[in-house]
């Protein structure tokens, strides 16, 4: 290749991904992953691993860790899924996204030779970091499951430590249709003998994970019996964390969903202590509040702007609506949502979440599985919620803005990608 963008018009052509067109790009299984990493001489055996999955909160789960694992000076890989603005926001060490002679390097290495299969978008991405990371010897690297686990992928490593967030609907056509069918792919990241921490779980899906535990003969740790943080509150747009294992935490990461998130992340730092990974407790103090800037996280409850208040989210299920809803209900002020979803998702419950007393701006992303926003603004209509259809993300929300009066708030969402539009608009300005 000549240069990256040509790298990159290649992968997206040859390798369609599920971000952007959704089903026919899932290919679950693992037989293609490892005839690829073989023939990269698999690389993820050179470094530790630690192995994330989760409906809800992998994202923050895995960059948290990541971000205290570096402030402890590890030379810490992240390997997370799907990008916003970059594709080099999936393959990071010590934050710094993948270099674009890298991603180059990489695929001309990868069409010189035969592989003997037909990797995924996601199988050959994969590859990418982990080679990435052997060659940048990394101490440690946290990898986030795409879809799933039990098929994902990266179900190829054997790490120190899993750790599964908790259980909610989403992807059901490719996961099941029950929370314990859902907890079941989940928990196919459990290994023999591999501690694992659980987040949030209770009845039947928490027994899911018990008895899969107990097959592979691994120490399981539920983070709600640990209940590591006594108290959580409210500061200056963060969470404030008391009497924690690692003393009192401020945590940069503002959204609702994030106290339990945290319980999950001490509860694995513990567990990663006992394995012995050398972290003190500023290390972890450091790592929270410095999250977004050492790891590069952005679109979590992520404020761009204070007058008006501007915010964007990621969450995109019916488990981080839940959140979402109660945030917005909080907020005193006359809301504008800028919203748009992807077209293979039921949104009925969440529209069902939203706040009836805002204006919407309904729209779609630019990808392929884009809801179309007229579309959603007849859902929404059912749900008795009003508003208008612009059906570009970057005019949905200058309307918005243009229309938000003193004190109102703006807020974007509903999909992951009309976040990302939203971002990669304000980075063209």
């Amino acid at each position: 290749m000549e240069s990256y963008d040509e790298a990159i018009e290649w992968l997206y052509a040859q390798l369609p991904m599920f971000q952007r067109v959704g089903a026919p790009a899932y290919k679950p299984g693992l037989d293609t992953a490892r005839k690829l990493d073989a023939a990269f001489s698999h690389p993820h055996r050179r470094y530790k691993t630690i192995h994330v999955a989760g409906t809800n909160g992998k994202g923050s789960t895995a960059h948290t860790i990541a971000a205290v694992l570096q402030s402890a000076g590890y030379r810490t890989g992240l390997y997370t899924s799907p990008h916003l603005v970059d594709f080099r926001e999936r393959i990071r060490v010590d934050g710094a996204m993948i270099p674009r002679d890298a991603v180059v390097d990489f695929i001309d290495r990868y069409r010189a030779m035969d592989a003997g299969c037909s990797p995924s978008f996601f199988e050959l991405t994969m590859t990418m970091a982990f080679d990435w990371f052997a060659a940048r010897s990394v101490d440690v690297a946290v990898i986030e499951t795409g879809l799933g686990g039990r098929l994902d992928s990266t179900n190829i490593i054997t790490p120190d430590l899993c750790v599964i967030t908790n259980i909610s609907f989403d992807h059901t056509a490719f996961l099941g249709d029950t929370l314990p069918a859902i907890a079941s792919e989940k928990a196919g990241i459990i290994k023999s003998g591999i501690p694992v921490v659980i987040g949030e779980a209770e009845g039947e899906v928490r027994g899911v994970f018990e008895r899969k535990a107990d097959e592979a003969g691994s120490p399981i740790v539920f983070a709600e019996d640990r209940m590591p943080v006594a108290v959580c509150r409210r500061s200056d747009n963060c969470w404030i964390y008391e009497g924690t294992p690692f003393g009192c935490v401020r945590g940069e990461l503002s959204g609702d969903c994030q106290p339990r998130n945290a319980a999950t992340v001490m509860t694995a730092l513990e567990q990663l202590k006992k394995l012995g990974y050398r972290i003190d407790d500023e290390h972890v103090r450091d790592g929270f509040a410095g999250v977004c800037g050492l790891t590069g996280l952005a679109g979590r409850w992520m404020r761009l702007s204070d007058d008006p208040v501007v915010v964007c989210d990621t969450g995109h299920n019916a488990g981080g609506w839940e959140y979402i809803s109660r945030q917005l209900a909080a907020m005193d002020c006359r809301k504008h949502l800028v919203i748009g979803f992807v077209s293979d998702k039921d949104v009925s419950h969440i529209l069902g979440m939203m706040p009836k007393d805002a204006k919407y701006y309904f729209t779609q992303a630019s990808i392929a599985r884009a809801m179309p926003a007229d579309e959603l603004a007849e859902a929404a209509a059912c749900h008795g919620l009003q508003g208008e259809i612009v059906p570009d993300v970057e005019a949905a929300y200058k309307k918005a803005l243009g229309e938000c009066a003193e004190g109102g708030m703006v807020f974007v969402g509903g999909s992951t990608f009309v976040v990302a539009d939203l971002l990669a608009s304000i980075d063209r300005v």
